[in-house]
């Protein structure tokens, strides 16, 4: 089998889309040495300033979404559409790849489209329970839709369809047993219950209006806190940090240590977050996002928490159930491990390799 292949990947707009777009990357990287990577994205998002710090070529294109409401920046939008699928035929017709493969994101659905249209093997990563517009529009024309959620069929062809489950950081395959050392890197008591709470690198203001009311609260039952406030917050509520009971933080960079230390998590409900946490097996609260295309978080938290696998409380909920909610978790160890063992069975560790090897199945037929 040849390796010297040329790949193009488009994923971007958020972590949840790039994150899995480079982890598929690195572990095709790592069987084929040889092979070219060419990424595609949107100008002006996130993926043009990651993808070439984790050491990948990028390209950018014009391109945008569909504002849901009455907007002015939908009448750019046709223009946009265009420009991008003219750029993404050029950049295709000088690339010359061998397979291309779209995680969602803006870009993705411009340069699937082309190569589609080229006759070129192409494969999507579906991550959520509920698929944008862009792969509900793609999967009619590509060859293979990797899932991580069942009942995708609504949406997509069904023998297109193969259930990999979404790729996750491999340092959080290792964290079981390391609970003592995650709450020693933490600085914390090793006695006491410890909350991780996360609300998106940007951060969740909701999830942190809930957690500055509710620190009395943590106080009395004596939990302390590792506090991911987010970038945009950081100023906002640094003040509660006291480096013991309560660690707020922008960003944490050793998230493997975070899970390891936390006895509790409350999380929003991305597709990323969602996978990474059935691999870490920990109770969790879900606070889907609402703010998000489709709801598609509160579907991804419906998924776990109907299988008695997570709490899902609402945001317009939090006033009236979370401290009861919470206490009961608190005080009902078998509850925490109902939670962690459901959980945990619904983890699929293997996702990255299962997605490559369905990408290696396009290329051999190539």
């Amino acid at each position: 089998m040849s390796a010297n292949y040329n790949i193009i990947i488009s994923g971007g707009g958020t972590g949840g889309h790039i994150y899995p777009a480079l982890a598929i990357a690195n572990e095709l990287k790592s069987r084929y040495p040889n092979a070219r990577f060419l990424f595609v994205g949107a100008y002006n998002r996130m993926e043009m300033e990651k993808v070439p710090q984790a050491g990948y070529n990028i390209e950018g294109l014009w391109i945008s979404g569909i504002q849901r409401k009455l907007s002015l920046k939908n009448v750019a939008f046709p223009l946009k559409l265009i420009s991008s699928l003219l750029r993404a035929r050029r950049i295709i017709n000088n690339f010359k790849p061998h397979v291309a493969i779209g995680t969602g994101g803006f870009a993705s659905g411009p340069l699937l489209q082309v190569a589609t249209m080229k006759g070129i093997p192409t494969l999507i990563q579906e991550q959520n329970s509920y698929p944008g517009i862009t792969n509900k529009i793609l999967g009619k024309k590509v060859n293979c839709i990797c899932v991580a959620y069942d009942g995708l069929e609504r949406f997509f062809p069904k023998g297109k369809i193969v259930k990999t489950g979404n790729p996750v950081r491999k340092d959080l395959l290792s964290i079981s047993g390391k609970s003592i050392t995650g709450k020693d890197f933490f600085k914390l008591k090793h006695n006491n219950y410890t909350l991780l709470v996360l609300g998106g690198s940007l951060g969740a203001r909701r999830i942190n209006q809930l957690i500055e009311s509710q620190l009395p609260l943590f106080a009395s039952q004596k939990v302390q806190l590792i506090w991911q406030c987010g970038k945009l917050y950081y100023e906002q509520y640094k003040q509660y940090h006291d480096g013991i009971n309560i660690q707020v933080m922008p960003f944490i960079d050793r998230m493997d240590m975070a899970y390891a230390a936390a006895d509790v998590i409350i999380s929003r409900a991305g597709a990323s977050s969602v996978s990474e946490l059935c691999i870490v097996g920990k109770p969790v609260i879900f606070i889907p996002s609402p703010n998000v295309a489709e709801d598609h978080q509160t579907k991804n938290a419906l998924a776990v928490s109907e299988k008695q696998a997570a709490i899902l409380i609402k945001e317009q909920d939090l006033d009236q159930q979370f401290s009861d909610r919470f206490t009961q978790l608190l005080s009902s160890s078998s509850l925490r491990e109902q939670l962690s063992t459901n959980i945990k069975a619904l983890a699929m560790p293997n996702a990255t390799s299962d997605i490559v090897k369905q990408v290696e199945k396009l290329l051999k037929a190539s």
